[in-house]
């Protein structure tokens, strides 16, 4: 039978809400400690070329990156610095997309915590390993340590396929796109601030061990890594149910195996969606930036307060819309509302003739994707069975990771090429294809059976902060 759609939206149970206050303090605590890097990029290639010259692994990828932008026809001023950026986030990105699976897979097997530790203690060791990165080797070491771990995500998001219903389940996804969007208000803010204190201006001889101008932003990370270890082990309870059968399907290297058919009704063409989504709107999220400084002479400052605006728009529908609506619109047409809400805010943006109108179209792109993330989240869940649970929600980030790994690079040579208003209109035409494929989406509850994944064990009795 087809859900009604005016059905009053079902409560999280009381096993849940616990469960689910550690996963939202948990991916809270892991994007700020991510995004604190993001500020810092553009000096961190200046400190590197001036600590190792003419020599390096940093030099070729420098000339590279010179060449690069020489043929797409941007002074290279502007352009190595961002693609340096970009470069380093895609190889964050793409060890993610790489590594999320198997996470996804291992937590299926030996349960949610011991990989949720692992991983946190891993991306720790990352930290650590950037305190004392007196040399872009030992950076880029770190971000590869940092990368593969990221991929824990998925197993956060298979703990809220855990504790959650079918019908609910938007409700808890929804948790994790708010900690994305205050995760990510927060942790630039903390980078920008941390950058102003330089031990090694105090301390010169810190710097014989690796200690570098950007060691207090890593040391901050570090801290909140540590916290996070600390939260997961003492508060967080076992969520995978016992005695529930591992997944029969092998993780693979092969990355074009990752967008294979499915067995299961809705999770390759929910898997298809979400990639394609991606791929347009990280690339024009990576670019906002170009298009606020090319058109506005927006300086840090403004664009700090641009990203601010979106990330609050983006929390305050996933926690006040999503939460209250979805039950009732459905979470395969609010992802389908969400997108055209996107494709609004690329046009408005394409064309914003002043700040105003800027604003307008960062409203629509942070109100739309707060519904997509969120929702095509909850329809890879709901398709999935609860014993394939981390292993499909680990290919489901895998595709996104790589989406973002891709997108911001081709959006950079589309924005280059084309200029800003011919790239947003693209993207907003692109962003037609995943809009007409969730169309053929399976509608939850009617071709899908409806299934609990609710833990048969007791509830744990849990104390952690909002």
């Amino acid at each position: 039978m087809k859900p009604s759609h005016n059905a009053a939206r079902p409560p999280l149970g009381p096993e849940a809400k616990p469960v689910l206050k550690v996963v939202f303090v948990t991916l809270f605590l892991d994007l700020v400690g991510f995004s604190i890097i993001f500020p810092l990029f553009p000096h961190m290639l200046e400190h590197y070329l001036f600590q190792e010259q003419a020599t390096g692994p940093l030099t070729m990828l420098v000339d590279g990156l010179t060449r690069f932008s020489e043929w797409a026809g941007v002074s290279e001023q502007m352009s190595v610095t961002v693609l340096f950026g970009g470069v380093l986030g895609s190889l964050y990105s793409i060890l993610q997309f790489v590594c999320a699976p198997i996470l996804g897979r291992l937590s299926d097997r030996f349960g949610r915590k011991p990989i949720l530790l692992v991983s946190i203690a891993g991306i720790a060791v990352s930290y650590g390993m950037w305190f004392f990165a007196g040399t872009f080797a030992m950076l880029v070491a770190a971000r590869v340590l940092g990368g593969m771990m990221s991929g824990n995500i998925s197993t956060a998001t298979a703990v809220v396929a855990d504790v959650t219903t079918p019908e609910n389940r938007s409700r808890g996804m929804a948790i994790i796109g708010i900690a994305f969007g205050v995760g990510f208000m927060f942790g630039p803010v903390i980078g920008g601030l941390a950058a102003g204190v330089d031990l090694t201006s105090h301390w010169p001889a810190l710097a014989d061990y690796g200690v570098n101008p950007f060691s207090v932003p890593a040391l901050a990370a570090l801290l909140l890594a540590l916290g996070n270890l600390f939260l997961v082990a003492v508060w967080f309870r076992e969520t995978l149910r016992p005695g529930a059968p591992a997944a029969a399907a092998q993780r693979t290297v092969n990355p074009t195996r990752l967008f294979r058919a499915e067995a299961y009704p809705g999770v390759t063409r929910t898997n298809m969606v979400n990639f394609m989504f991606l791929l347009a709107f990280s690339g024009m999220e990576f670019s906002l930036a170009f298009l606020a400084v090319e058109r506005f002479a927006y300086g840090p400052r403004e664009i700090a307060f641009m990203l601010l605006f979106t990330g609050i728009v983006l929390a305050v529908t996933q926690g006040t819309y999503v939460q209250a609506r979805s039950a009732q619109i459905g979470v395969k047409r609010m992802s389908g509302h969400g997108m055209l809400m996107v494709m609004a805010g690329l046009v408005i943006l394409a064309a914003a003739p002043n700040p105003a109108v800027l604003y307008c179209g960062l409203f629509f792109l942070g109100a739309g994707s707060a519904q997509v993330i969120p929702c095509l989240t909850t329809l890879a869940s709901v398709y999935a069975p609860a014993h394939e649970q981390g292993r499909i929600l680990g290919v489901f980030r895998s595709l996104g990771a790589l989406a973002r790994a891709v997108g911001p690079l081709a959006a950079c040579l589309l924005y280059w090429r084309l200029g800003a208003e011919a790239a947003y209109f693209l993207a907003a035409l692109f962003m037609t294809a995943p809009l007409l494929l969730i169309r053929g989406l399976p509608t939850p509850g009617q071709n899908v059976p409806a299934r609990a994944t609710v833990p048969a064990e007791p509830a744990p009795s849990e104390s952690a902060k909002d």
